[in-house]
């Protein structure tokens, strides 16, 4: 009876816990991208003004990357503790490995960053003479806005996937998944901004899980 209690009681904290480590990523990966969009021009190949004006306020995003991706390991990891014994083997290695490689992409993207503004406030001339400064601009553009962004999607389909399998989310979550996916595989190499429906989406189905178990709890 004792271990039946502590297993219901770990099954009500588990959803919760997901959705707010979740809502955490979102909103720190939202941030982030915000504020290296309104400091750093979207044309890899432009001049470094942007980056040299804006240095504190990249720094901030920079700041918030790894925090961002530690909440993302933790919500993946307290994704696949609710999903227990009905995980599949398949999929659930696809969503494992998707979600590493979306953020080993992330830090390695903002530490290019990092490494182009610490070298513009000492060796500024020598940087953009050299043309070291446009292929780091262009290393970190690829890493983010192409490898990172559709390891995201195949993510989402993965995820997609398992919770349609399971009947973890409901169905329309799953689709609505399925179609943003597709947007950030085949998309996001022209348009920067649709990296943000990651995140969204992310917070969309955490939303929901904290408003279900909050309903299941009253």
């Amino acid at each position: 009876m004792a271990q039946e209690a502590a297993r219901i009681r770990q099954g009500m904290k588990t959803p919760r816990a997901a959705a707010v480590a979740g809502i955490l990523f979102s909103l720190l990966a939202i941030t982030s991208f915000l504020l290296f969009r309104i400091s750093i021009p979207p044309n890899p190949l432009s001049q470094p003004a942007g980056m040299i004006h804006h240095p504190k306020t990249i720094s901030v995003a920079l700041y918030l990357v790894p925090f961002a991706g530690i909440a993302f390991l933790w919500f993946m990891g307290v994704i696949r503790d609710r999903l227990g014994d009905y995980e599949d083997r398949f999929f659930a290695t696809v969503f494992l490995g998707s979600g590493l490689i979306f953020v080993s992409m992330i830090f390695t993207g903002a530490a290019e960053v990092a490494g182009i503004i610490t070298v513009l406030g000492h060796e500024r001339a020598t940087l953009i003479q050299s043309g070291s400064y446009y292929l780091g601009r262009a290393e970190a553009y690829q890493t983010m806005n192409i490898y990172a962004a559709r390891m995201a999607g195949v993510f989402m389909m993965a995820t997609c996937t398992i919770t349609l399998q399971t009947r973890t989310l409901p169905r329309w979550i799953a689709l609505l998944g399925y179609v943003l996916a597709l947007t950030l595989l085949l998309s996001i190499g022209r348009f920067e901004w649709l990296f943000l429906l990651f995140p969204l989406w992310v917070l969309l189905i955490s939303g929901y899980m904290l408003m279900e178990d909050l309903r299941k709890r009253a």
